[in-house]
């Protein structure tokens, strides 16, 4: 692959795909440098078919290899919400604050250790021949009561990680990358890549 598009504007998801394909000599592209403006609608119910549905639109419509993402966290007192939903729990897409104070509405009457919980990245790589890879990366924590750690986004500052005794908000990038569900889910990309 010479170049692969990434399906997102997200400037911190598309640092992280152009630091993971420099080892393949492979260009980084994405919904920025494409001039039309594109809006491609999530209708899966798991993240690994809202994935595929950006992956498969993006590889047909450049005739190009395309790279999508969906991503997300799942509590599991609560039926695995807000999953697929994530970034609009509250209603309006990526109100990280809004969504935040909902879990912690959602969660209360459970205690902390109960609260198990996971974020999901599923990734799809979609070449315009129709060949697929899908992969999944998951990172296990708790829901803590209050919001710990400036770093990171969504719903990192309430991700505690008992091992590292911090929240995924409170994480350096390093520290984030070595455990995090996109970092999981690009390793085992790697690993498909590769075999």
């Amino acid at each position: 692959m010479e170049v692969v598009f990434i399906a997102s504007k997200n400037k911190g998801k598309i640092k992280e795909f152009q630091h993971f394909f420099e080892r393949y000599n492979t260009e980084v592209k994405s919904l920025v440098d494409i001039d039309e403006d594109i809006e491609i609608e999530e209708t899966g119910s798991t993240f690994e078919e809202n994935a595929l549905i950006k992956a498969r639109y993006l590889a047909k419509l450049l005739n190009k290899p395309a790279l999508a993402d969906d991503s997300g966290l799942e509590v599991d007192v609560i039926n695995n919400e807000p999953g697929v939903f994530s970034a609009r729990y509250a209603g309006s897409h990526g109100d990280d604050l809004a969504n935040n104070k909902k879990l912690l509405a959602k969660v209360k009457e459970f205690p902390v250790k109960e609260r198990k919980a996971r974020f999901v990245c599923a990734l799809a790589l979609v070449n315009p021949e129709g060949e697929e890879i899908v992969v999944r990366g998951t990172s296990d924590g708790l829901i803590i009561d209050e919001m710990r750690g400036v770093n990171g986004f969504g719903y990192d500052p309430l991700f505690y990680i008992p091992k590292l005794n911090k929240t995924m908000g409170e994480l350096t990038k390093t520290e984030k990358e070595a455990i995090s569900h996109r970092g999981n889910a690009l390793r085992l990309l790697g690993e498909k890549l590769n075999g």
